[in-house]
């Protein structure tokens, strides 16, 4: 798992999420996940066609990192147990998870993905 810098973006105002660059775009495999701690919380970065989401790297059911299963569609396959979940809400959808797993808004600026996790 790859460790984020801490560094804010830029004109970030007070009171507001505080969105972290945490990998360049180029970093997350197409149709991919890639695994990271966030000030202390694994992400799972998804790249699903030109859509980017983040979620908690940790299978609700089993947990294990999500980042190390299989993507397809919206979709993320645990790799132990085949529990799946979709990457915009963190729902799963299919068993044997029942739990869903936090998302985290994400933006990509100038080929850098940002995650706000707090």
């Amino acid at each position: 798992m790859s460790t984020a810098a801490s560094a804010p973006t830029p004109g970030t105002a007070s009171g507001e999420r505080t969105f972290v660059r945490v990998c360049a775009l180029a970093d997350v495999p197409e149709d991919g996940a890639l695994g990271l701690d966030v000030d202390g919380t694994p992400v799972a970065v998804v790249r699903t066609g030109d859509e980017v989401h983040a979620l908690r790297d940790v299978c609700s059911h089993a947990e294990v990192p999500l980042s190390e299963g299989e993507v397809y569609g919206h979709t993320i396959e645990c790799w132990l147990h085949g529990s799946c979940f979709d990457v915009r809400t963190g729902a799963p959808t299919g068993p044997p998870a029942t739990v869903p797993v936090p998302v985290y808004p994400v933006k990509t600026e100038d080929g850098d993905v940002y995650v706000a996790v707090s």
